[in-house]
């Protein structure tokens, strides 16, 4: 089999990972709390729309956005490429590792079959880093994933052009140009106000702090639009599966972005930053005692109007949290 030279890294984040290494492999000396910093990324909405069975909420912003805000934000240019057909995206993907360069690819988590069963459902918007391949075989750096793998060039081909919601269409991304000299101050500075005005300053009523309080007043109405109360367990115990499971770093990407914060600290030699890291980590703990009520209240059909109250009201408290801290964060910055 071929196989570029490549460090495997694992990461919290499929797209900060996959950013950060490719990032790394080219040269450029960065963490992945810093791509996701840099980025702007932390972030929340509260979706009701028929592009979902039932509703939900988001804790970072679009998936793709950490790749395009971080190049926006530092001069980084990305190749980026999608295909109509799936023998061309399959062709364009072998030359690029014919030609020693690693490749991050969109795919459907769910037929990332070295995965253990359990663990793989259908989700359109994973990234792993193609680095090698033979006739048969891929050979991949998956952050989720302790060690390189290897899937069948057909099964990857399938999670490439997968159909549905955010259909990948074969989509893939490499970084061909970095800046000699990123003023990484500057970005730092831009990608912290990025986040603290799509928190508290979007003017949109399902997004940023508006968003979670959105959350926290429908959460106590699912019990009208879910089938049974299997149903409205299993959407219930999504909520553990959102904030802690899929690739979020834990606690909804607040710890992510809290270390961020730690290193942005010493990079700017500002020790205020330290503090503010240190309030985002108790943010982070915070919502993950929701974490732990929601599946604690799942798991037990404990779902009551008073435990969704209950729910509710902590919400609410992260919501006063964060509005909180991302309007002194703002300030600061500015």
């Amino acid at each position: 089999m071929k196989e570029i030279d490549f460090e495997h890294k694992m990461a919290a984040h499929c797209e900060s990972g996959t950013v950060t290494a490719l990032l790394n492999h080219k040269g450029l000396d960065i963490t992945e709390p810093m791509v996701f910093g840099i980025s702007g990324n932390i972030f929340f909405g509260y979706f009701e729309s028929s592009n979902f069975s039932f509703p939900t909420f988001i804790v970072r912003n679009k998936p793709g956005s950490i790749r395009k805000n971080f190049g926006k934000i530092t001069g980084v240019k990305f190749h980026t490429k999608q295909f109509k057909s799936e023998e061309k995206g399959r062709e364009y993907l072998n030359s690029l590792i014919d030609r020693n360069i690693p490749t991050a690819t969109q795919v459907d988590f769910y037929y990332m079959d070295y995965l253990p069963e359990w663990q793989r459902v259908h989700i359109n918007v994973h990234f792993v880093t193609v680095i090698g391949k033979n006739e048969t075989k891929y050979l991949v750096s998956d952050s989720y994933f302790p060690e390189k793998a290897t899937i069948a060039v057909n099964r990857m081909t399938k999670a490439r052009f997968v159909n549905g919601f955010m259909a990948p269409k074969g989509f893939l991304f490499y970084p061909e140009y970095i800046p000699d000299n990123i003023n990484l101050e500057k970005a730092i500075i831009k990608g912290i106000k990025k986040s603290a005005y799509n928190m508290v300053k979007l003017p949109v009523p399902f997004l940023g702090i508006k968003g979670m309080r959105k959350f926290a007043k429908k959460v106590t109405e699912w019990p009208k639009i879910a089938r049974d109360i299997d149903h409205l367990s299993h959407e219930i115990m999504k909520i553990t599966l959102l904030l802690e499971d899929q690739g979020t770093g834990g606690a909804g990407y607040r710890y992510l972005f809290a270390t961020f914060l730690q290193q942005a600290a010493e990079k700017l030699n500002e020790p205020s930053f330290n503090d503010m890291s240190k309030r985002m980590m108790k943010i982070g703990d915070n919502w993950r005692n929701i974490s732990y009520f929601a599946a604690k209240i799942g798991k037990n059909r404990d779902l009551g109007p008073e435990r969704l109250k209950e729910l509710s009201n902590m919400i609410n408290d992260r919501a006063d949290e964060e509005q909180v801290f991302f309007t002194d964060l703002y300030k600061f910055v500015e």
